[in-house]
C-alpha cells in the first residue's frame, strides 16, 4: 500500500494530509514537524492587542489526526532526501520509506546581516515560541524598535501600540509597504500609525545593530542612536531549501514547480511559501507567495496531485494584512500594471484598479475598516479570473456595482 510523506507540519502540510483522506486515500501517511507544537496558523502571531500571553490557533486537535490514521511526528528532524532510494532520513539516524513525498517546509525568517541571530533583546518573529517571548516586552513603559516596514513590522507595531507600549519602525525604503503595495495605500497605513502614535522611519540605513547592557541599539547611518527595550527585526522571509538543494531538487526562488506542483523529480511534490510556481494567468510568470489562503489552496491541489488528478494552479493571488481596525486587501500582480482608477467608498475606504496597457484588469488592492472592501475585493478577484477588460468609468464609479460588469 502507497506511504505518502509529508515535511513540513504547518498550515499546508497539515492541511494537505487532512485532504488527503478527505479525497479517499486510505495508505499510510506520515506527517513531520520540527516543531514540538502541532501544526498551527501563523498570521494571528503578528496580530491582536490582547494582554492575555498568545495560544497557538491549532489546525486540528491530537484527536484528530489520530481519527484520520496520520502520524503526527513533532520536534522531528529531515536531514536528506534520498530520491533514489525513495526515502528521508531522520537527525537520529533512522530512514522512512515513503511512495510520494511532498514537501512544505515553509520559509524562516531572514535574519539582519551583523545582528548575529536572535537573541534575548534583538529577536525575529515566525514561531509561536517567538510570539511568546515578543509579548513579554509588549506593554506600557516599554519601547519597541522594529526594522522593517512590511506587514510583520507594521502588524507587530499595531499590536504594540494598541498595547500601550512606545514603537519606532525603522525602514530603509523611501516608504513602507514599498513591495507590492500602492503608494496610495501605504500613506493610509503610515498616517494611521502616527495617529496611533507610532514613529515610522522610513529611508533610513543601518550602521550597526548590538546590544548594550539591557538595551538593543540600533545606529544609523546618519549618527543617531536608537534604543529601545526590545527589538523586532521584520525584513522579510526566505524559502527553507536546505532539504531540496542536498537532494537535487531544481531551485528557483525556492523550490521550483510545475504547474500542477511537481518538483523536478519524480514522486516529489512541493507547495506552500517554500516553492515557485508558473501561473498562466499571467503569463506563466514564476511566483512564491507567502500567504494564508495559498498555503490553503496549495494544500489541496498538492493532495489532489499526488492522487493522480492533474489538476493545475489556477488561483488568483490574495493578501491581507489587519493593522488597527484597518484591513488592508490585495487581489492579483499589479507588477506590469500602467492605469490606476480608484474607487472611493464610504469611511475612507477605496480600492485601487490595476490594468494593463491593453486595459486587461490585473489586480486590486484596497484598505478601510473591517469589512469595508472585502465584497469588492473579492468580485474584482472573479474579473481578473476572468480575464476581464472592465470599463475605467464604471471602476471608477462607486454608484456602479462590480458585479454588473462581471455579468458583461
Amino acid at each position: 500500500m502507497a506511504h505518502f510523506v509529508i515535511v513540513g507540519a504547518g498550515e499546508c502540510g497539515a492541511r494537505a494530509a487532512f485532504a488527503l483522506r478527505e479525497k479517499g486515500f486510505d495508505g499510510d501517511i506520515t506527517l513531520v514537524g520540527s516543531e514540538p507544537l502541532a501544526p498551527y496558523e501563523r498570521p494571528p502571531l503578528s496580530k491582536g492587542g490582547s494582554n492575555a500571553a498568545p495560544e497557538p490557533k491549532f489546525i486540528a486537535a491530537l484527536e484528530r489526526y489520530r481519527e484520520q490514521s496520520i502520524d503526527l511526528k513533532l520536534d522531528t528532524t529531515v536531514t536528506t532526501i534520498d530520491p533514489a532510494t525513495k526515502t528521508i532520513g531522520f537527525s537520529e539516524g533512522q530512514t522512512l520509506a515513503y511512495g510520494k513525498l511532498l514537501l512544505t517546509t515553509g520559509a524562516s525568517a531572514r535574519n539582519l546581516p551583523g545582528a548575529n541571530g536572535a537573541s534575548h533583546r534583538i529577536r525575529m518573529l515566525r514561531t509561536h515560541a517567538d510570539a511568546v517571548a515578543l509579548h513579554a516586552a509588549l506593554h506600557p513603559g516599554r519601547h519597541i524598535a522594529i526594522i522593517g516596514g512590511g506587514f510583520i513590522g507594521l502588524e507587530l507595531a499595531a499590536t504594540a501600540r494598541t498595547r500601550g507600549a512606545d514603537v519606532t519602525v525603522i525602514e530603509g525604503l523611501p516608504r513602507v509597504l514599498k513591495r507590492g503595495v500602492p503608494e496610495a495605500i501605504a500613506e493610509a497605513i503610515t498616517a494611521r500609525h502616527r495617529l496611533e502614535g507610532a514613529d515610522i522611519r522610513c529611508g533610513q540605513a543601518i550602521e550597526a545593530v548590538r546590544e548594550e547592557g539591557n538595551r538593543a541599539v540600533v545606529r544609523l547611518v546618519n549618527g543617531e542612536a536608537i534604543s529601545a527595550d526590545l527589538l523586532l527585526v521584520g525584513i522579510g522571509a526566505q524559502p527553507n531549501v536546505a532539504l531540496a538543494a542536498d537532494a537535487g531538487l531544481t531551485l528557483d526562488n525556492g523550490i521550483a514547480v510545475n504547474e500542477r506542483l511537481e518538483t523536478s523529480i519524480a514522486d516529489i511534490y512541493a507547495a506552500g511559501d517554500c516553492c515557485s510556481f508558473p501561473l498562466a494567468l499571467y503569463g506563466g510568470r514564476r511566483v512564491r507567495l507567502e500567504s494564508w489562503r495559498n498555503a490553503h489552496e496549495q494544500a489541496n491541489l498538492a493532495a489532489a496531485n499526488m492522487l493522480g488528478e492533474g489538476a493545475e494552479i489556477s488561483a488568483v493571488p490574495w493578501f491581507w494584512s489587519d493593522q488597527y481596525d484597518l484591513t488592508l486587501q490585495i487581489a492579483g500582480l499589479a507588477d506590469d500594471a500602467t492605469v490606476h482608477v480608484r474607487r472611493d467608498l464610504d469611511d475612507g475606504a477605496f480600492i485601487l484598479f490595476h490594468l494593463g496597457a491593453d486595459g486587461r484588469l490585473l489586480a486590486a488592492s484596497g484598505i478601510g475598516r473591517g469589512n469595508a472592501i472585502a465584497r469588492d475585493i473579492r468580485l474584482a478577484e472573479m474579473l481578473i479570473t476572468a480575464r476581464a477588460y472592465p470599463d475605467q468609468t464604471a471602476l471608477a464609479a462607486s454608484s456602479v456595482k462590480l458585479k454588473s460588469l462581471l455579468a458583461a
